[in-house]
């Protein structure tokens, strides 16, 4: 519950609660239907729920409550009341369960749940069990005790000893049970009679035929929650001795069972001293009883328990590792062999974990050592980051390819370190500076100016000058630093051309400046030919001459455009003159085919004959579909093969 929720809590009780509880409890959340964290707190007679919202009074009068407990389950609460009753009630208060008269007026200095069938009270030395049906057991120690509940029993703690307090598990009654005719306990005693040669085992086994799979079961089950490995061995037994007569059982659940006995003696061992029942142990998975082990720093068992279990140990091995480099005194050089040999048959298990404590416990150069061995760049780099290992985080960054990778260094460099020293890390590294270059290009100009300027690049520095142009929107801006850029290039000279090209951009921008206030029409920043397109569509002939001259256009991209424009202008005048003025530098295409596309067959024929190309004239019929042009263009053919 975070400081919000304890706040709310405060607020709604400050009109119904005005001194301190008997006791109190908590609900967790997965067991209430709010969802949310429920308090349960006696005062007077009575029980106030209450939650991040409200507080509700169950209106009892079997108080006060001196003590209480939730089930495990969160569904019954138990309550000792002043009087000395021990009282069973649903959580929502609806039901009533039972109820037992313990005959102290002392209240209990614990009251637990034991799993959810019993509640367990402890007084000074005494301890009393209460079943579900008024069924007691008292059990007296000589030392102080404590209690932990646990999720199917009770730890009773001593200063000498762990006890452990449960209900008997069903099927563990049955099988045991004196006089039991269930069919788990009709198979082993069947066991038993097999050992002693007596014919009355086949009489058990065929007794129970039809149940001989829930027997086997059983067995297995109960074999599960022993803590004496003899008791184990003689259920598995009488499991393996039943399944024996079944022609179709499934083996599995026998087979887990045991491995899982195995796992579960092994770390109940004196030395080890994790005494967990089965049904916990089900409860908490394998991978937290691993969890367990390491903590206590068992690592060899925990190692031996992932590889029976075929589990991943890379957990172990890394913690063995981070344990030793906190723990030995030896050298960092012989430390890192040690760890490496002791991982080298494990290939993909990370060392970053391992380098970050060896950075914790002061051992930068250790860290940087192990974090050559790390398979994963990206577990590798933010630790050399963190590690103020900057240039080599770079560095394997780069060798990794991944250019997230690098960026991320690189941005981080460029916030900690002055722009010379950021310079001077990445100047050396091609995928580094191009990757640089990629995004300054779209980030920042300014910056990507200063870092080839520190390098001496002028051309670089130039192209970029040159798109810093583009982004002008005054006119003198742009062509001073195309000024900038020309002189850049100018000073090197195997880059004439693109002098060259710069300079006529200069005056292409100073003409159309000029013709801009002459003609009243947006020029500047068109290309030439488009400049020289405007002209003769504006009706400045002269203005495109003008280009055409100081440009030096070709004739024939010139004819070309002019013979665009004044297509576009509608002017056949203009285009008349135009063809009849001088050769043209573009050709012309031959007239009858033009008419052949508008589909104009009989002036197509009239050039043809004009021109005396009898081929041409073939064509022309072989594509006409009109009968009576196609006559005129049979007499066209015979006049011309007359001749």
């Amino acid at each position: 519950m975070g400081w919000s929720e304890s706040e709310k809590l405060v607020v709604v009780l400050e009109d119904g609660l005005n001194e301190p509880p008997h006791s109190w409890t908590v609900i967790p959340p997965q067991y209430t239907l709010s969802r949310h964290v429920e308090v349960l707190l006696a005062t007077g007679s009575t029980i106030l729920t209450v939650d991040t919202k409200e507080s509700q009074d169950q209106l009892l009068q079997q108080g006060p409550f001196t003590k209480m407990a939730v089930s495990p389950n969160g569904k019954f609460l138990a309550l000792f009341t002043t009087d000395g009753k021990l009282w069973v009630v649903s959580t929502d208060f609806q039901k009533n369960l039972s109820e037992f008269a313990t005959k102290s007026q002392v209240p209990p200095q614990q009251l637990i749940w034991c799993g959810t069938d019993s509640v367990v009270l402890y007084w000074d030395k005494i301890v009393l069990m209460v079943g579900p049906f008024g069924d007691w057991i008292k059990y007296s120690y000589d030392d102080a005790i404590y209690l932990v509940p646990e999720i199917d029993g009770v730890r009773v703690i001593s200063s000498d000893k762990c006890e452990f307090l449960q209900k008997v598990p069903n099927v563990t009654e049955e099988i045991f049970k004196i006089g039991s005719t269930a069919p788990a306990a009709m198979l082993f005693d069947a066991l038993d009679h097999f050992e002693k040669r007596s014919p009355k085992a086949d009489e058990n086994i065929r007794s129970i035929r039809t149940e001989l799979a829930d027997a086997v079961d059983a067995c297995t089950e109960a074999a599960g929650h022993e803590f004496s490995q003899y008791w184990q061995r003689n259920l598995l037994k009488a499991a393996a001795f039943g399944k024996a007569f079944l022609e179709s059982y499934n083996a599995d659940n026998f087979v887990n069972m045991c491995q899982t006995l195995r796992v579960l003696n092994s770390v109940r061992y004196y030395e080890i001293g994790i005494p967990i029942t089965y049904t916990q142990y089900t409860r908490i998975t394998p991978d937290v009883l691993i969890d367990r082990l390491i903590n206590r720093h068992h690592h060899l068992l925990a190692l031996r328990v992932c590889e029976f279990l075929k589990m991943r140990t890379d957990r172990v091995l890394i913690h063995w590792a981070c344990a030793k480099i906190k723990k030995s005194t030896d050298d960092e050089e012989t430390i890192c062999r040690m760890i490496v040999e002791k991982l080298a048959n494990k290939p993909g298990l990370s060392y970053a974990e391992i380098a970050n404590t060896a950075y914790k416990v002061g051992q930068p150069k250790l860290a940087t050592r192990l974090l050559d061995y790390e398979p994963r760049a990206a577990d590798q780099v933010p630790l050399l980051m963190s590690m103020q290992e900057d240039e080599l985080a770079l560095i394997k960054a780069i060798e990794s390819g991944d250019t997230d990778l690098v960026y991320l260094v690189m941005l981080h460099l460029k916030r900690k370190l002055p722009l010379p020293e950021f310079f001077r890390i990445i100047n050396n590294k091609p995928m580094a500076c191009n990757l640089f270059e990629v995004y300054c290009k779209q980030q920042d100009l300014k910056l990507l100016t200063d870092f080839y300027y520190q390098d001496d690049r002028r051309v670089e520095s130039a192209n970029i000058t040159i798109l810093e142009s583009y982004e002008q929107k005054d006119l003198n801006e742009r062509i001073n630093k195309l000024k900038i850029a020309l002189k850049w290039y100018q000073d090197d000279k195997e880059h004439a051309f693109e002098a060259k090209a710069i300079d006529e951009n200069i005056r292409l921008l100073q003409t159309q400046a000029q013709f801009e206030k002459e003609m009243n029409q947006q020029l500047v920043g068109l290309p030439l030919n488009e400049t020289v397109h405007k002209c003769i569509t504006t009706n400045h002939p002269n203005k495109a001459s003008k280009l055409k001259s100081d440009f030096k256009i070709p004739d024939k991209r010139f004819w070309w455009i002019k013979l665009k424009a004044l297509v576009e202008m509608r002017d056949w005048d203009e285009l008349d003159r135009l063809s009849k003025s001088k050769k043209s530098p573009i050709g012309y295409e031959v007239r009858p085919g033009l008419f052949i596309k508008i589909g104009d067959f009989k002036a197509a024929g009239q050039e043809a004959l004009a021109l005396k190309d009898i081929q041409l004239l073939s064509e022309i019929k072989s594509k006409c579909t009109n009968h009576i042009i196609a006559q005129e263009l049979d007499a066209y053919i015979a006049q011309l093969s007359s001749r």
